[in-house]
């Protein structure tokens, strides 16, 4: 509240309101019109005045008709002008007369309303100057170059501590480090150890950087200051710099002391790269922060950390020993590190009997501490909404797939030919998946349309991966291409739900030509590089560092990998089309189809439950004669490979 009043807005607005009310309180003028004593006279004589006032020779009337008139009596006729126009009226009752009392009020007080509104002006127009300025000389109006950071004391220090945070040991370990050396500098200065300057937290969003700080501020029990790298710059050149002098000096006053910049790369983005040259407020900022950091002057007891997610476009002086001489890397967390920070967003939650977060753990490779912590609050609400009194495995199911995919958009009218044309895409994409050795398992199938997707095929990884092999890679193109070609065999036609899957196949095969090596034909160089200008963005700045002719080989290479993943997943298609039309028509009938459901399918042990009658089916004329053709020669291959009966062997 006080903030608001003490804008500018605020005593606008006020004094807008002031005017309002005086002009309502006042009497409302009325026009009067000036005549002479001859035409007063003919007005009285011809009744229409309804009352007049007299105040010595000075008269004011009123007629019927509510116009108003004011004269003066020539000196000397003041008593027969009573006696010969006005008595007689008055006798018969045709007019009012008002004598006006001798004025006992002083002048000044006519002019009371107005002195009080230039008064309330005043008052409020210096109030807000004075706010301005500040109470201390140095206030609002010259306070852009004062420190914007927040600092945490005792009674405010984040709850959050290092036995909050899961997944994370070695960074824990980094941290704790930093912390004992606040508690007890002596046991290290005995070493001759000297403390870092500062810490530098990198990783991808979401990982547990910000966190991490916070669980440092719960365990340090030390002034900690916490600030935005956007905070420090300002419209007004020179703010930041001065910014960063006042929080260093206010620091070094509470030493010892952490000082926490949160997204430190929107200051401290490499200098130069900029159009206009190096001299911009930004560059301004760094180059104290430099100083600051490690200078002339000595910031002992002053620690400095720092998170982002872009440590790549960092300026290098920014990095070196003695101002950042530590970067601890948060990555994603694995297997074990998933489980555990299950448990700990799941502590408050009552979770079902059949929830093993083992299994979830396993089924969210990827996944960040904050994917986590999304996933279980999902899944919590999900089991609000159906009055349930416990999280079930269901729900955390459910609530994976939303997080990834979008919620299910069951009510959505989608017509037979989309359904038929879905479903075979996405049987195609779950076939090819199962075909190949070394792909991930199928874990869900599924037609209902969710996001912007039509439907999906989701897998379940046996265990994280790190890296990928050129084998890997070339099973994951011949997979994505899977729906592709199915919807091409199986109905004749193709359609745009491919072009995902398309781009993605596109973007792994360029990079395995340029940037991993992987063709015999080009060799193992990487052509590119990831030198952009920071201000320039980076597709639009990236250098070219190879001829035409060479541009030219690398489109070739990675059109006869695609070439070559397409024909692979058309030839597994082919020889498996009975799989592929069981799979569809299945999906057809369930919509949505797990694990269990496909393996049977795929082995032919379980055939679709289909009722044609209910549900459209496949008929003759949606399938093309290539599929008709590749079924039978699959169904005549499955006729000859069916095993016979044999006796028990010799040994």
């Amino acid at each position: 509240m006080n903030r608001r009043k003490s804008g500018a807005s605020f005593y606008i607005v006020l004094l807008l309101l002031l005017l309002a009310a005086y002009k309502f309180i006042s009497p409302p003028s009325q026009a009067v019109s000036e005549i002479n004593y001859n035409e007063m006279v003919e007005t009285l004589k011809s009744g229409e005045v309804e009352s007049i006032k007299i105040n010595e020779r000075s008269v004011k009337g009123r007629t019927k008709e509510n116009k108003t008139f004011a004269s003066t009596i020539p000196s000397g006729a003041e008593d027969s002008f009573y006696t010969s126009y006005v008595k007689p009226l008055v006798d018969k009752g045709d007019l009012t007369v008002q004598g006006v009392p001798e004025e006992t009020s002083a002048r000044w007080m006519n002019i009371l309303p107005s002195l009080l509104l230039m008064g309330a002006m005043v008052f409020f127009w210096y109030s807000f100057m004075r706010n301005a300025q500040g109470s201390g000389g140095g206030g609002r109006m010259m306070n852009f170059g004062k420190s914007k950071a927040k600092q945490l004391k005792d009674d405010e220090m984040s709850t959050v501590t290092f036995a909050d945070v899961a997944g994370l040991q070695e960074e824990k370990e980094e941290l704790t480090e930093i912390v004992d050396f606040l508690k007890n500098p002596r046991k290290f200065i005995k070493m001759g150890a000297r403390i870092p300057k500062g810490v530098l937290m990198v990783g991808p969003p979401g990982t547990g950087k910000t966190y991490l700080s916070k669980a440092v501020a719960g365990e340090a029990k030390v002034p900690f200051f916490t600030i935005s790298g956007s905070d420090f710059v300002e419209m007004f050149v020179g703010v930041g710099a001065s910014r960063v002098r006042d929080l260093f000096d206010n620091a070094k006053k509470m030493a010892p002391c952490i000082i926490f910049i949160d997204e430190i790369d929107a200051v401290g983005r490499i200098r130069g790269a900029g159009v206009g040259g190096g001299h911009d407020e930004r560059e301004q900022t760094l180059n104290q922060l430099l100083v600051e950091m490690d200078g002339f002057g000595t910031n002992e007891g002053v620690i400095v950390m720092a998170a982002t997610n872009r440590a790549d476009i960092l300026d290098p002086a920014l990095l070196r020993p003695g101002r950042f001489d530590r970067t601890i890397t948060v990555g994603r967390p694995d297997i074990r590190g998933r489980e555990e920070i299950l448990n700990i967003h799941s502590r408050k939650k009552p979770l079902d009997s059949d929830v093993n977060l083992k299994v979830v753990a396993k089924r969210t490779p990827g996944f960040t501490p904050a994917d986590l912590e999304n996933l279980m609050n999902e899944a919590a609400l999900l089991a609000a909404r159906n009055n349930q009194t416990s999280i079930h495995m269901e729900d955390i199911e459910e609530a994976s797939i939303k997080v990834q995919a979008g919620p299910a958009k069951k009510s959505k009218v989608v017509s037979e030919k989309e359904r038929k044309l879905t479903a075979v895409h996405e049987a195609g994409h779950a076939v090819v998946s199962k075909l190949l050795p070394n792909h991930d398992p199928v874990h869900l199938i599924t037609i209902i349309p969710r996001g912007a997707a039509g439907g999906f095929t989701a897998y379940l990884p046996e265990e994280d991966q790190s890296f990928m092999t050129k084998g890997q890679m070339k099973e994951h193109l011949v997979s994505l291409l899977g729906g592709r070609v199915a919807e091409s065999l199986v109905l004749d036609d193709i359609s745009t739900g491919a072009s995902n899957d398309i781009e993605r196949a596109t973007k792994i095969a360029r990079a395995m030509v340029t940037q991993y090596g992987m063709t015999k034909e080009l060799g193992t160089i990487t052509y590119g590089t990831d030198d952009e200008q920071v201000f320039m963005g980076r597709d639009f700045s990236r250098g070219r560092q190879f001829s035409d002719d060479t541009a030219s080989k690398i489109d070739q290479e990675v059109k006869a990998i695609i070439d070559e993943a397409y024909e692979t997943s058309e030839n597994l298609l082919k020889e498996n089309m009975d799989k592929l039309l069981r799979v569809s028509e299945a999906l057809l009938e369930k919509e949505t189809i797990n694990r269990k459901e496909f393996d049977d399918l795929f082995e032919g042990t379980v055939e679709p439950d289909y009722n044609a009658e209910e549900t459209d089916t496949f008929k003759e004329e949606d399938i093309s004669p290539e599929a008709k053709e590749a079924l039978k020669k699959a169904e005549g291959k499955k006729e000859n490979q069916e095993p016979r009966e044999e006796g028990p062997r010799e040994e």
